[in-house]
C-alpha cells in the first residue's frame, strides 16, 4: 500500500507518517523507484501508534516501548525504565478514569435537571456541576 492509501486508511496526514517513519516509528520497504510500500508489519505499527497516542503516549514514550519490543535482551535498567515509564501511564489512566465517572454523573445529573420544567431555576445547579469537574482535573 502506498503512502497516500495508508494515510486515508488510518485517517492520518502523510506527513504524520513521514514523520513517524523519520523518528523510525514506521519501517515501510523502499522500492528502487522510491516510493513507500507499507505492508502489513506497517500496518500493526500504526495501530499500536495511534493507540498509545490515544492513552497519552509522547512519541519519545513510543520509541522506548519499540526499542524493548525490537530487543527484549535489552538491559535491566533500560527494561526498568520502561516499567517505570508504564506505572507512570497506568496511575494517570486511573487518574483519567475517575474523572470521567465523575463527569458522567454530573452529565447525567445535569441532564435530569436540565429535562425538569423548572430549567432556569436550575442553571445553577448545572454550572456549579461542571465547576466542580474543572476544579478536579487541575
Amino acid at each position: 500500500m502506498k503512502i497516500k492509501d495508508f494515510a486515508n486508511k488510518y485517517q492520518i496526514q502523510t506527513d504524520t507518517i513521514r514523520y513517524y517513519e523519520k523518528e523510525n516509528l514506521l519501517n515501510p520497504i523502499r522500492r528502487e523507484n522510491g516510493y513507500r510500500e507499507f505492508d502489513e508489519e506497517c500496518e500493526k505499527q500504526i495501530q499500536l501508534i495511534i493507540v498509545l497516542k490515544q492513552v497519552g503516549f509522547t512519541i519519545k514514550e513510543i520509541q522506548q516501548l519499540l526499542i524493548l519490543r525490537e530487543d527484549p535482551s535489552l538491559s535491566t535498567e533500560c527494561k526498568d525504565t520502561t516499567v517505570s515509564l508504564l506505572n507512570q501511564k497506568i496511575m494517570k489512566l486511573e487518574e483519567r478514569i475517575r474523572f470521567y465517572q465523575q463527569a458522567l454523573k454530573v452529565v447525567q445529573t445535569i441532564k435530569e435537571l436540565a429535562s425538569e420544567v423548572k430549567y432556569l431555576e436550575n442553571i445553577e445547579d448545572m454550572e456549579r456541576l461542571v465547576l466542580s469537574l474543572f476544579q478536579k482535573d487541575l
